[in-house]
């Protein structure tokens, strides 16, 4: 997420290739069926992959069953998240094409609440009594600028570092590996490189194909463990003049790390790395064959192997250990995660906006949403489950995970970063290619960001 053709989509998506998919079932808003909720939601484009699809359907049975008369219909977009994105805003943008419930990344949040797509929600939870429930970092997410929410979040998650337990011991690497530095983490992949043939050393997500996977499971892992943009200040973003943060040395260092990953061949091959479709690969056959030895990666990748996934690896847990990310220098606090996370928001031009809530309400009862969380690999949003003894045991790696939050990070997840996030591609891309220099391609970015922005940066 060299391009296939047969997945590249871009902004000039037509509503012409719109009605060649499957998305032309979904025709809310006006002239909707008053008796129907149409929910919209991203579908994995591997066709084993059905967590998702599961979980909605056992949803839409109860919430059949508990009002009569009234229909879901389920209107899946499958894609690569970047072409999720395109869609979905294509939808959001007519009411014949919205439908009643999305399910929206929160780093874009806050672009399509500035393009009057979404509804604010907070007439319907101030009613609800489980909105209490919800942590407030998670509350914050789905707040657009004017402090209205927008969407009710259905779990976050951290990002670290999977490691093969096999590869490493046949490269000679301890078992309870814990890096304290970058130069750790590319010491160990260059050992796998010298020892370890036939395997991929490590994987760092990079270039717009695999879109904001290179942003936060990449760059972003890696600038934030610089030590810029201590405390409450950002690496990307001033919240004091409310402007986005040039190239400085962190953000270059971070480039030289991926540079220094495909320029000595401890990543994968370029072609690889620039398909959209990589991170299929990487949870389906890399890892689960032995075939890649570091992952720089998020908490969820254990719902590809769970029973009934199409991917069903049971022994994941002993084969495979986790690290945390460390910070470049080992510096204060030691580590670095990256949280984000989806919400479930009502379009702008939902026909049936009403149903679209009561829809949420089902999903987000305490049971349903445990059983999501437990079945997606996420962390917990809500109080409740996240102190319920069968969620915190239901899966090797969720008390790792669910630590890390206490070293996270949140995406400045403002109107104008969905664009900046394509700006940190394109210089990621030019320095795993070649055809940059770290220094060209922090150029580059710099001139991007001032294009994105409207020219409010600030010089680091």
């Amino acid at each position: 997420m060299p391009v296939r053709s047969t997945v590249r989509f871009t902004a000039l998506f037509t509503l012409t290739a719109l009605a060649s998919t499957s998305l032309a079932a979904c025709s809310s808003g006006s002239g909707s069926d008053p008796d129907t909720v149409k929910v919209s939601f991203k579908q994995s484009t591997d066709n084993s992959i059905k967590v998702m699809d599961t979980y909605l359907g056992d949803i839409k049975k109860q919430f059949e069953k508990a009002n009569p008369g009234k229909k879901v219909e389920l209107v899946p977009i499958k894609a690569p998240d970047s072409e999720y994105y395109t869609k979905l805003q294509q939808m959001l943008r007519s009411p014949k094409t919205a439908p009643d419930l999305v399910y929206e990344d929160t780093f874009l949040i806050n672009s399509d609440i500035t393009s009057g797509y979404l509804k604010p929600i907070d007439e319907y939870l101030d009613k609800w009594k489980d909105w209490d429930q919800f942590i407030d970092t998670a509350k914050a997410a789905a707040k657009g600028e004017d402090g209205k929410t927008y969407g009710v979040p259905d779990g976050t998650d951290t990002r670290g570092l999977w490691f093969s337990k096999d590869v490493f011991a046949k490269a000679g690497l301890p078992a309870d590996w814990q890096p304290k530095t970058w130069d750790e983490v590319l010491d160990a992949a260059r050992t796998i490189k010298e020892k370890v043939p036939g395997v991929t050393p490590l994987n760092v997500y990079t270039g717009k194909p695999a879109g904001e996977m290179a942003t936060m499971q990449g760059f972003e892992m890696l600038l934030y463990g610089t030590g810029t943009g201590d405390g409450d200040s950002d690496p990307l973003y001033d919240k004091g003049s409310k402007k986005w943060i040039t190239a400085g040395q962190g953000f270059e260092d971070s480039l030289s790390f991926v540079e220094t990953v495909y320029k000595e061949k401890l990543g994968p091959e370029v072609s690889d790395a620039l398909d959209p479709n990589f991170s299929t690969k990487i949870r389906g056959e890399l890892l689960p064959q032995g075939k890649l030895g570091i992952a720089l990666d998020g908490s969820w990748l254990p719902q590809d192997w769970l029973e009934g996934s199409g991917h069903e690896w049971p022994e994941w847990s002993k084969e495979l250990g986790l690290a945390a990310m460390p910070t470049q220098n080992g510096q204060a606090p030691g580590r670095v995660s990256m949280s984000g996370g989806w919400t479930w928001s009502i379009p702008d031009k939902a026909g049936n906006p009403d149903l679209a809530f009561e829809f949420i309400k089902t999903m987000q009862t305490k049971a349903n949403a445990q059983k999501w969380y437990i079945a997606n690999s996420g962390i917990s949003v809500r109080e409740d489950v996240a102190n319920d003894p069968v969620y915190v045991d239901a899966q090797p790696g969720i008390k790792f995970f669910t630590d890390l939050v206490a070293d996270t990070h949140y995406r400045p997840a403002y109107p104008a970063y969905p664009k900046v996030s394509v700006a940190i591609q394109e210089a990621m891309e030019g320095v795993t290619t070649g055809d940059k220099s770290v220094q060209e391609a922090a150029r580059g970015y710099d001139e991007a960001l001032k294009e994105a922005t409207d020219n409010q940066v600030v010089s680091n």
